[in-house]
């Protein structure tokens, strides 16, 4: 058992882990009880035998500094502001891969992806793979999973980009409802029927969709109606935005709005986010008006920085871009609001990562973790109340392609195939302007040698994405990124 103390509101939460039931007030509870030790505070939850709902807002390609939180002076985000104004704002937020599906797949089962060989980004099958293992492995549980054995409805709203054939649509991986589309992006305006690609049909198995409006309102519309049809049930609720993403389309009303900005494309994207930002805020009032605001957990994310090139997003301050292990392919706006729970305008600035979102839901949600489940993440909460105040993770590692890469402490190292190590002091140089390699050469050799007994005990990919990209991402590195802020 772990007692979670809120020493700002005087709350003490008690987290029942597994299924053992405790007696209040003559009433069985099977999983959260809250103990109010100031009569000024109301209870944290309307009813104390309620498991949480749990919300995750997954933007696609959103830049860091693309959110007026993180200091964009172009885009103004009020909605998505106010989850961390209300909440905790992660400051040292990581995903576990720079693109989108690899991203995903760890995030949904609360391991490193690499770990189950879903290293790459999915792309089509090439040469010399199966096609059948074109997808999240099926051996994996995800989050949806775990959650339905503890009695939740998990519903996916949006892209899901982890597999397309039979074997590893959504609806097989632990959601009860799927509405949206398998592949890794999609047109914002049109869906044909029988199109392929970004014009595929709209799936759902829960109604026939309506045509398509605009992708990231019907997405948003789409989320509040989940949660309007499980009032009473515990829900998880996986809201997979395309916005920001490519095809760089926006309505002609969000257009005006940003008229002053003189780059069509970057006027555009703007336009995009700030649609998104409204359906963030969709969504938070439909928990509002749901009366289960206080016991719904919600999170948001970018599943991986912005890809500067392709829809002139800006990840400032950090260096790089969607695809490469710098800071700005993998250092990511992330967002967790509680009301009632966690207080509010939280800092938390030690490195946690996307995959800790499994052990965090599973456990609140009543869960057991054991070690054969080989979750890497762990449970965020008890550090966001300061019951625990170690770092989250010693150590924080990514592979991907032609790239790895190792946090520990201040310290990350980017290890290159055609240049010496790049070693970067994060605290002094959070835009990785200086490698000092050389300059520590013992922090240097002690790095490389944990990333490179990491790498070998890994197993080999279970399918590649197109050559081609290895050049893009290398050549990546080498770029010249934007680091302040437009005007």
């Amino acid at each position: 058992m772990l007692k979670y103390t809120n020493k700002t509101a005087h709350i003490s939460l008690i987290f029942i882990l597994g299924f053992s039931l405790l007696t209040c007030s003559n009433k069985k509870q099977s999983t959260l009880v809250y103990n109010v030790q100031q009569q000024n505070v109301k209870p944290l939850a309307k009813n104390d035998d309620k498991q949480p709902n749990f919300i995750l807002i997954v933007a696609d390609d959103l830049g860091f500094g693309d959110l007026s939180l993180n200091g964009s002076k172009q885009i103004k985000t009020p909605h998505i502001d106010a989850l961390a104004k209300t909440g905790v704002n992660f400051t040292e937020g990581y995903v576990s891969s720079a693109v989108c599906s690899p991203s995903r797949a760890g995030f949904l089962t609360g391991r490193n992806q690499v770990e189950f060989g879903h290293d790459n980004n999915i792309g089509g099958s090439q040469e010399g793979f199966d096609s059948s293992f074109l997808g999240l492995p099926i051996n994996q549980k995800t989050i949806p999973d775990r959650l339905k054995a503890l009695g939740y409805v998990n519903g996916l709203i949006g892209k899901w980009h982890l597999g397309d054939q039979p074997q590893f649509h959504p609806l097989k991986r632990g959601f009860d409802e799927f509405w949206g589309y398998t592949g890794g992006g999609h047109d914002y305006f049109t869906s044909t029927a029988n199109a392929k690609g970004y014009k595929s049909p709209i799936e759902s198995n829960y109604k026939t969709p309506d045509p398509i409006t605009y992708i990231t309102d019907d997405v948003g519309n789409e989320s509040v109606d989940f949660i309007k049809r499980h009032p009473n049930d515990p829900f998880f609720l996986f809201a997979s935005f395309n916005a920001p993403h490519t095809p760089m389309q926006a309505t002609e009303d969000d257009l005006q709005l940003y008229q002053h900005i003189k780059d069509k494309k970057r006027r555009t994207y703007a336009a995009m986010v700030h649609r998104l930002d409204l359906n963030v805020g969709k969504i938070i009032a439909a928990v509002k008006a749901s009366g289960n605001a206080d016991n719904t957990l919600i999170v948001f994310i970018s599943d991986n920085g912005g890809p500067v090139g392709s829809n002139a997003s800006i990840n400032a301050p950090y260096r790089g871009q969607k695809g490469i292990l710098l800071e700005g392919g993998i250092h990511v706006p992330y967002i967790m609001n509680w009301p009632q729970t966690i207080p509010e305008q939280t800092i938390y600035n030690k490195p946690v990562s996307s995959l800790d979102f499994a052990a965090t839901f599973i456990e609140l949600a009543g869960g057991e973790i054991s070690k054969e489940d080989q979750l890497e993440g762990v449970n965020l909460m008890p550090y966001i109340l300061k019951q625990n105040n170690h770092e989250p993770h010693q150590s924080l590692k990514w592979r991907f392609t032609i790239s790895a890469a190792i946090r520990e402490g201040e310290w990350k190292l980017v290890r290159l195939p055609d240049r010496l190590p790049l070693l970067y002091h994060l605290p002094s140089d959070m835009s990785e302007q200086h490698n000092v390699a050389f300059d520590h050469i013992e922090i240097t050799k002690e790095l490389l040698k944990k990333l490179g007994e990491w790498d070998i005990s890994l197993q080999h990919p279970v399918f590649l994405e197109g050559y081609v990209w290895k050049r893009v991402q290398l050549d990546a590195y080498d770029k010249t990124y934007q680091l302040i802020q437009p005007e």
